[in-house]
């Protein structure tokens, strides 16, 4: 926008029918807060001012969002829609155009916004509006015989003509911020719910002869609000099915659509598989020819081309290197970098730990806070004895080692390259190059011995 512009995002209500005592605009959509969704989308169109109305659940909502370039504006008691903008008043310059928002209409893309605003820049006031088969509970757009939008009237003080009336009032407009407070001045509370409605100004802007302009989303879901856990999950699953459309679009093959969860952004390169029930948080990247298995969960992950995730694998905070092969039931947590060719098996835990060229780690192991070479094998049942009760402590294992089965590497220590540690050893001191080092009680049979026998209950 070239003149100054500013965003008011209506955000106090409770949410009674959310049965919830978090605040409605709180509740997350696809990992995060429904008025999240709603500021992303209205920062890309570089407002001057953006101030967010808040009420219920008083500071957790900017505690919540905790964003410095937001301008809080506190509604202690809600009295309608004009009363909550009455509030951001303050917070905004004289001239330009203020578009308004809510916080629990978290879908409206930026192209509907963008439109809406540049509408109210030609000194109008412009409202989005759509058509609907059931506008229950909407209010609708009533205008004159030249098709000039006249007023709005609320669903509950409709008479049946007007209810007959399928374009519908969406809540969203644009308006020339220099007439906001006049007509915000004028507003009375005489309708069945004792509240300033805010639609009532289009009837103002009429009478001062201020033209009144329309336009609609491209889709209707654009529109939907949260009122209740049910309507936040049918957006959840709109939103999804948007995002995997999207990814299919772009080449990304999907077992199943609608067996996906993305909560933050998914980035693919070509070939990417992604099988169902698979969930994608924060950033994750996925190069080149990455499978991912069912039942999944990668969050702030980036995995290099060719890497096959086996199902029930769990990512966290890492970063994978190029045709590795992961799982099933592997889990990768924070801190964790695997070079290329790296092979981590079932039930294997990884953390903080550097995993060089064409190591394996197959079956049943912890291995934390360690370094590990270029072609190391490690054993099943394999653990690094990383902390002592009070601090952790870092393993390297050099190259080319051979770690045997059910092991104990207790740190510090290292390993040494080339070298074997046979199976069954605990390893408390640095195992020298080269060598076979094992740690062993002698075994022993005890002739004659008898296993106990459990005495029967009286």
């Amino acid at each position: 926008m070239t003149a100054p512009f500013n965003i008011v995002v209506l955000a106090a209500g409770r949410g009674t029918r959310m049965a919830s005592t978090l605040p409605k605009v709180l509740h997350p959509l696809a990992g995060k807060p429904l008025l999240a969704h709603v500021l992303d989308t209205a920062r890309r169109l570089d407002p001057v001012q953006t101030c967010v109305v808040y009420g219920y659940g008083g500071d957790a909502v900017p505690h919540a969002i905790a964003d410095p370039n937001i301008a809080w504006a506190l509604q202690a008691e809600q009295h309608g829609t004009g009363h909550a903008v009455m509030q951001a008043l303050p917070h905004l310059g004289g001239s330009g155009v203020t578009l308004i928002l809510y916080g629990d209409v978290p879908l409206t893309t930026l192209e509907t916004m963008r439109e809406l605003s540049a509408l109210a820049a030609q000194d109008s006031l412009a409202l989005l509006t759509i058509e609907l088969p059931d506008p229950s509970g909407y209010g609708r757009i009533v205008r004159d015989g030249s098709g000039a939008v006249v007023r709005i009237v609320e669903h509950k003080d409709a008479d049946a003509g007007v209810r007959a009336i399928h374009e519908v009032n969406t809540g969203l407009m644009a308006l020339p911020t220099q007439l906001l407070a006049g007509w915000l001045a004028r507003l009375t509370n005489g309708n069945t719910q004792g509240e300033y409605y805010l639609t009532d100004i289009i009837g103002m802007a009429v009478a001062d002869g201020v033209p009144v302009r329309t336009c609609s989303p491209r889709h209707a879901w654009e529109i939907l609000g949260v009122n209740s856990k049910v309507q936040l999950a049918q957006l959840e699953r709109l939103h999804q099915a948007n995002v995997a459309h999207t990814l299919l679009e772009q080449g990304v093959t999907l077992l199943d659509p609608a067996r996906l969860d993305v909560r933050g952004m998914l980035l693919c390169g070509r070939d990417v598989s992604i099988d169902v029930n698979c969930v994608f948080e924060g950033r994750v990247e996925l190069e080149d020819g990455v499978s991912v298995g069912a039942n999944c969960v990668l969050r702030d992950a980036r995995v290099g081309k060719g890497t096959q995730i086996a199902p029930f694998s769990h990512i966290v905070e890492a970063t994978l290197g190029s045709h590795n092969h992961i799982g099933p039931y592997a889990r990768i947590r924070p801190g964790t970098v695997l070079a290329a060719d790296v092979h981590i098996g079932n039930f294997v835990e990884i953390k903080n730990s550097q995993v060089d060229d064409g190591s394996k780690i197959n079956h049943l192991s912890y291995v934390g806070d360690s370094t590990v070479g270029k072609k190391v094998n490690i054993g099943a049942g394999t653990i690094t004895c990383n902390y002592d009760g009070a601090d952790k402590h870092r393993t390297v294992i050099e190259d080319d080692v051979f770690i045997g089965s059910d092991t104990q590497l207790v740190a510090p220590v290292t390993v040494g390259r080339g070298a074997t540690i046979g199976a069954g050893s605990t390893i408390t001191r640095d195992a020298p190059a080269g060598e076979l080092t094992l740690s062993r009680s002698k075994q022993s049979s005890i002739t004659g011995w008898q296993r106990p026998v459990k005495k029967p209950k009286a």
